[in-house]
């Protein structure tokens, strides 16, 4: 992290479930799977990121990594001071197949580099690709209040649950009522939103690690396969068998 270069790259392989603990760098940190998924986690959200997508981390900012399927995770460590106007807070990005490329490609080149040289040309055309502009959502809020806590802990764990608004008020100690208003302003979504991103971002955490897409449904609370590809085509552009399949139908919407 103390070397000179502006950006230091790094390539890193673990198994299925492997877990990265909490940590922070003092670089920001642009994190890619070229295979399998990662569960990041913060302290104000959780990000799915499945190939076709990286996540921008600034530096001092800490999480922790969760694997779903054989991680090859290809990172970036990026000195702040080496690129203007980027954001200060946790975004995804989208990784077309010439950035995917480069991102795998860079991890091969000395970590030791002159900015003209290769390696250094290489590293200031990855930062020039870079682009937050991706509309699909992969994250979800966490919220801060404590019986929101609870309930967020809980589905995260089974998210099939299907208490309503008012059963959860009777389990936290609070009015159903009390409850939604709670969601909309800590998270910007209605509960059933909330929870239906909840989902879609767990089932994208199961068929990434393998699981077969009818169990993925039930397992994450919906009645039927067809409805869980209902839901998930309406929000990611395809179906969840060619999600992981077909880089062109995802690039056409991110």
């Amino acid at each position: 992290m103390e070397a000179p270069q502006a950006v230091i790259a790094l390539a890193l392989d673990e198994p299925d479930g492997h877990r990265i603990p909490l940590h922070w760098h003092s670089r920001a940190q642009l994190l890619y799977a070229s295979e399998g998924v990662m569960t990041v986690t913060t302290d104000s959200g959780v990000w799915v990121l499945p190939p076709l997508r990286a996540m921008w981390i600034p530096a001092f900012t800490e999480h922790h990594i969760r694997a779903s399927g054989r991680l090859s995770m290809r990172t970036l460590y990026i000195r702040p001071d080496a690129v203007q106007d980027f954001p200060p807070s946790c975004r995804i990005v989208s990784v077309s197949p010439l950035l995917r490329e480069l991102l795998v490609y860079s991890t091969t080149l000395p970590r030791r580099y002159d900015p003209g040289d290769h390696a250094g040309r290489v590293m200031g055309v990855i930062l020039d690709l870079i682009r937050f502009s991706d509309p699909v959502p992969l994250d979800l809020p966490i919220p801060r209040d404590p019986r929101l806590r609870k309930i967020f802990d809980r589905l995260m764990n089974v998210p099939a649950e299907g208490r309503t608004l008012e059963q959860w008020g009777r389990r936290v100690g609070a009015t159903g009522r009390t409850l939604s208003r709670l969601f909309r302003a800590e998270t910007g979504m209605s509960f059933h939103q909330w929870r239906q991103q909840l989902r879609l971002l767990q089932a994208l955490r199961l068929l990434g690690r393998g699981d077969p897409i009818t169990s993925v449904a039930l397992d994450v609370g919906y009645g039927s396969l067809s409805a869980f590809v209902s839901v998930f085509r309406k929000t990611l552009g395809v179906t969840p068998g060619r999600y992981f399949r077909s880089d062109s139908q995802v690039f056409r919407r991110g």
